[in-house]
């Protein structure tokens, strides 16, 4: 395990966003202007602008 490297690509949190107590987002992730996150929510993948996840 070792042996294999590590990348990362960085999380990106655009303006205006609300993201709920204990959400987690993973790396090389972006979320997107206006949106908003429920809390306890994982962020697996890109949420586009002013979307809402929960």
């Amino acid at each position: 395990m070792n042996q294999q490297g590590h990348s990362y690509k960085g999380i990106v949190i655009e303006d205006d966003c609300w993201l709920g107590t204990g959400v987690r987002v993973l790396d090389g992730v972006t979320i997107g202007k206006g949106s908003i996150i429920g809390a306890g929510s994982v962020v697996i993948k890109d949420v586009p602008t002013e979307a809402v996840g929960v």
